[in-house]
């Protein structure tokens, strides 16, 4: 997927915001938000990824500022934590598997919408609850039915998260899966960038105690780009027979490149490109097979 045109109003909004919330060091702030124009008068381009840009902008300004996000993200998983079990009761009352995991595959997409500083996307904590309970009447593509075969039958399965908060809603899915008789391995990032969950993470929700295994990407970069990976998560990652691939990041990359095997594609359309890349419109539930 490449930016479009209106991109860099969200890519520069985005960077302005970051540096205020960083840093009140006026003189740091110009230094930093100068460094950005800069990077982006020689990469922003039409063939460029957002991903991409948005991983290189976050890195300059943490290299300058610090972690803008880090409050943020244990805020994040705190209060999803606290919709969680709102979240199982809506699951766990089901007995069939594939409503079960359809159930669960909508809550880790509600969970999608804890980003920040997106204009498209309005996010507030309080509107969890409601969000979950009417992420049925959300789902603007809706192939949960074709994950859920091609899930049923994959004895090993890889879970790429997104953010923190909605990973601890990511619970519910891996759980469901891996009551289908998968082993379920669920990738991280190695170091901060956006509010994208790392091991921390994952531990304070309690992840580690849901999958079979937890383990970084060995990336710090927004989405995935497999020549910064590290070796051990590339073997695992063309040795899997499916993948989980959760958010906007994830479709900005994996739809750039020949996949090894089906990835299902869970996110909120919290954007005007990518829902205009999907069809739908801003603030949708989307839930895509990629072959």
């Amino acid at each position: 997927m490449n930016v479009e045109l209106r991109c860099i109003s969200c890519i520069l909004n985005r960077g302005y915001l970051q540096i205020q919330e960083a840093t009140e060091d006026k003189v740091l702030q110009f230094k930093t938000l100068s460094t950005i124009l800069r990077f982006l008068s020689e990469e922003f381009k039409p063939t460029a990824n957002p991903a991409y840009l948005g991983t290189k902008r976050d890195k300059l300004i943490r290299e300058l500022t610090g972690d803008p996000y880090k409050q943020k993200k244990e805020l994040s998983n705190q209060k999803a934590l606290e919709v969680l079990p709102l979240a199982q009761s809506i699951v766990l009352k089901e007995s069939s598997p594939q409503i079960r995991f359809r159930k669960a595959c909508l809550s880790a997409i509600v969970g999608n919408i804890m980003e920040f500083d997106l204009p498209d996307n309005p996010f507030k904590f309080e509107d969890l609850e409601n969000l979950i309970k009417q992420a049925e009447t959300d789902l603007a593509i809706d192939e949960i039915s074709q994950i859920f075969d091609k899930a049923k039958n994959a004895k090993n399965v890889l879970y790429l998260t997104d953010n923190a908060g909605e990973i601890a809603l990511d619970m519910l899915l891996v759980a469901e899966l891996k009551n289908l008789g998968a082993h379920v391995t669920v990738a991280v990032k190695e170091g901060p960038i956006l509010n994208d969950a790392l091991l921390e993470d994952a531990k304070v929700v309690g992840m580690d105690k849901i999958a079979d295994k937890v383990m970084s990407t060995g990336s710090d970069f927004v989405g995935l780009f497999p020549k910064d990976c590290s070796d051990e998560f590339l073997e695992l990652y063309r040795s899997v027979d499916f993948v989980v691939a959760k958010g906007m990041g994830h479709a900005e990359t994996l739809t750039e490149v020949k996949l090894p095997v089906p990835h299902a594609l869970l996110l909120r359309s919290k954007c005007s490109t990518v829902a205009t890349h999907f069809g739908v419109d801003t603030g949708k539930n989307i839930a895509k097979l990629l072959h």
